[in-house]
């Protein structure tokens, strides 16, 4: 193991990380967020900005650490979220309100801590750890009221609040629980919201449990999740803002997710406009709904003649 890798994993101990944090990826993604190739010194430390897929490619080509594509997900929420909650490093600094799910999302260190690791083996080292340290919660707490700031506030009926990450897929799910939701289904209980940022943004376990559904977190579970108490039914919905609709091989994995359900099934798919529906038109499965936020008043039924008939003049 090269001398930085150590290095890193005994400053990951002093600045108090978890255990969980405390391993050789974590400790190579430091060196990635410094720039500090196996060349450089603790003084020559840097704060790029830097993605997911950079920092691994930063930790094959100079410490001959090879990550697998399909553990992008493994640095970012087991190394990354981490570092950003206790303030070592800052998500998206140039441009808060980027979307969780952008693949133009960065990470960079943050100032005081670049201060504090170009002392490391220095004389200085010591007192600006303490003084470190006994700014470290001030430092958590600023930060995090800074990202708190670019949230998106939901309120889901029922009272309780949510503060969902931002980008235009959570403001098309807000759309679905404060303009889809009142006018479909009244009523209407909320008994799951996703987020990009926090896949179980809420999810009401006990409730579906009730109505024979069991999911976990290997589920593939559609964005929304309403009961209509009246119909006695579940409405799946799935909100397109990059991704696909609603088509048969979705409607078959939620088919199987909800097949113990013990009241019927809804299947709707969510766009924030017309245009956008009008990519996807051809994808979307039959005996689905559909509703564009733009014109929040009509669903489109995608159901053959179960809807056939004229429509009063008014």
């Amino acid at each position: 193991m090269h001398k930085h890798v150590q290095d890193a994993l005994k400053i990951l101990e002093c600045l108090g990380m978890p255990r969980a944090q405390r391993n050789e990826r974590s400790a190579l993604c430091l060196l990635a967020l410094l720039h500090l190739t196996p060349d450089k010194n603790w003084e020559e430390a840097e704060s790029p900005l830097i993605g997911i897929t950079p920092i691994m490619e930063f930790c094959r080509t100079h410490y001959q650490k090879e990550y697998a594509p399909n553990t992008r997900e493994t640095v970012r929420r087991q190394t990354m979220h981490q570092f950003v909650d206790a303030g070592i490093a800052l998500y998206n600094p140039d441009d808060p309100k980027r979307p969780v799910n952008s693949p133009k999302a960065v990470y960079q260190i943050e100032a005081e801590a670049l201060d504090l690791l170009k002392t490391y083996k220095t004389k200085a080292w010591e007192k600006g750890l303490a003084a470190y340290l006994s700014n470290h919660k001030t430092l958590q707490e600023k930060y995090a009221k800074a990202r708190n700031q670019h949230l998106i506030s939901l309120q889901i009926p029922g009272g309780t609040k949510l503060q969902i990450s931002p980008g235009e897929h959570s403001g098309l799910i807000k759309a679905i629980i404060e303009q889809f939701g009142p006018r479909f289904v009244p009523a209407g209980e909320v008994l799951y919201v996703g987020d990009t940022g926090e896949k179980w943004s809420f999810f009401d376990k006990a409730k579906l449990q009730a109505l024979g559904v069991e999911v976990n977190e290997k589920g593939k579970m559609p964005d929304v999740v309403l009961f209509y108490p009246e119909k006695q039914w579940l409405i799946l919905i799935e909100s397109v803002t990059s991704h696909g609709p609603v088509d048969s091989k979705r409607h078959n994995e939620l088919a199987m997710l909800f097949k113990a359900s013990t009241v019927g099934i809804v299947y709707v798919t969510a766009f924030p406009s017309r245009s956008i529906m009008s990519r996807y038109i051809a994808e979307i499965a039959w005996e689905t709904e559909v509703w564009v936020a733009d014109a929040p008043s009509h669903l489109i039924h995608f159901n053959g003649t179960r809807f056939l008939g004229p429509y009063l003049s008014t």
